[in-house]
């Protein structure tokens, strides 16, 4: 591993939608000892800075033009309302070389339009916000019969998530990246999901 993740940041993004995961990766609080905490590079199609729907201003990291995914250990692609536009192109070149050299991909809610538009779904399982949606949205999407009606869904290197499950998009990627152990994966999902004292012990006692 690289300890290098991709977040790919446009004006509209759903930052909430990706801040359970970048927190853990960032932190690395509960990685397994001796695992280094992974890297956040933010990526823009240019540095110029980008507002997310949450009226956030982020100054890219990196521009699309030098980011070099062969030292990534996944790129995760947020939500936001311009997913059918072209602007977009270049990223899902990326995603193209991702998906083609075995490097993780996670999108959530409307990255996911994106994908289907490309084709990248008709042939594997996966989940969007609604099916009828993505089946409205994407007039070519053909791969209904691989629909998970889920609030995440994990095919090999891809992950694909609801827009109203950053909590389950985030524990598929943190055990797709293999950086926590599978008790504190548990733990820490339904310390978050039932809000019960119990789990946090139970966090607190799988990294001991």
């Amino acid at each position: 591993m690289n300890h290098t993740v991709y977040l790919y940041v446009f004006d509209t993004m759903a930052d909430w939608e990706v801040g359970y995961v970048t927190a853990e990766l960032n932190s690395g609080r509960y990685y397994k000892k001796g695992v280094p905490a992974s890297k956040i590079v933010t990526v823009g199609i240019d540095k110029t800075p980008i507002t997310t729907k949450g009226g956030l201003k982020i100054v890219p990291d990196m521009e699309l033009a030098e980011c070099n995914m062969i030292n990534a250990d996944a790129l995760i692609l947020p939500g936001g309302d311009t997913w059918t536009e072209i602007i977009h192109e270049s990223i899902l070149t990326k995603v193209e070389q991702c998906l083609a050299e075995g490097i993780l991909v996670a999108a959530i809610c409307g990255a996911t339009i994106a994908l289907a538009q490309k084709g990248w779904l008709d042939s594997r399982p996966h989940t969007s916000n609604d099916l009828e949606f993505l089946k409205m949205i994407c007039p070519t999407y053909a791969g209904e019969e691989y629909y998970k009606k889920e609030p995440a869904v994990t095919d090999g290197k891809l992950i694909t998530a609801s827009g109203i499950a950053p909590l389950e998009f985030s524990m598929h990627v943190l055990r797709a990246l293999d950086v926590f152990s599978s008790k504190t994966v548990d733990a820490w999902y339904n310390l978050y999901r039932t809000r019960e004292p119990e789990h946090f012990y139970e966090l607190m006692n799988s990294i001991q």
